[in-house]
């Protein structure tokens, strides 16, 4: 009845047309709604803290993410490095961390149409990977001496497979990071995902993830090649 007084006064199109973006609306409504409610860190905005619940959500039940948890210290400067097999990654380790994590991302996708404001929000720092790296360099310096949590990708980009032979170099960034502010690595091993390889395939292709996190190492009394070594290690084994 309720639908036929509406076909009446809206017409039939018309009536498809609002019923579709009622539906819209009430979806929309639940994801702001359920972002809310699984929110695990204070991005200091509203709209990324909801969308950090969402990330969680997704990763939890799209993907299968379990009750993994980095280990990070409540209050001050942590580092968190992982390898790098899809575009799903930087969610996981979203997924998985109880603080914000300030990724330093490639420039060309820092400026992504449609996305910046998410990345400025964030809190990104863009890397000019063809030229000169240094301002991204201090950037994460200031960060990490204010107290924040720096994540990236060492290899630089998506790299599958575990043979250290064909994957590309490891950075020593993040060794030089740890050097200068006396802060330890967290460094995490993610397999599991199926469209790996992949960017955006990988975030909509459901998975069976494992988020392996191995024990913080401190780099501050030792060579950096070595602490280099150690890291490349755990980064192409998940044998932790």
């Amino acid at each position: 009845m309720m639908y036929l007084c509406l076909a009446m006064v809206f017409g039939s199109d018309m009536l498809i047309v609002v019923l579709v973006l009622g539906a819209v609306l009430s979806t929309l409504v639940f994801l702001v709604y359920a972002g809310d409610r699984a929110c695990g860190a204070d991005w200091g905005n509203v709209w990324v803290n909801r969308i950090d619940g969402m990330i969680r959500l997704w990763c939890r039940y799209a993907h299968g993410l379990g009750n993994v948890h980095i280990p990070l210290p409540a209050h001050g400067a942590a580092l968190v490095v992982s390898n790098h097999i899809s575009g799903l990654d930087p969610l996981l380790l979203i997924a998985a961390a109880r603080r914000p994590l300030r990724f330093l991302i490639a420039r060309e996708e820092y400026e992504r149409f449609g996305l910046r404001w998410l990345f400025k929000a964030a809190g990104c720092i863009p890397v000019d990977r063809g030229g000169r790296t240094d301002k991204a360099f201090r950037g994460a310096l200031r960060a990490l001496a204010g107290g924040e949590v720096i994540a990236l990708f060492p290899h630089g980009r998506i790299h599958v497979g575990r043979q250290r032979e064909t994957a590309p170099p490891l950075k020593g960034g993040v060794i030089k990071l740890a050097q200068k502010t006396g802060t330890v690595i967290f460094p995490v091993y993610i397999s599991g995902v199926s469209a790996k390889g992949r960017v955006l395939t990988s975030l909509l292709v459901p998975s069976r993830v494992r988020v392996a996190v191995h024990e913080a190492v401190d780099c501050a009394n030792r060579e950096f090649d070595t602490c280099l070594e150690c890291i490349a290690r755990i980064l192409h084994s998940h044998d932790f």
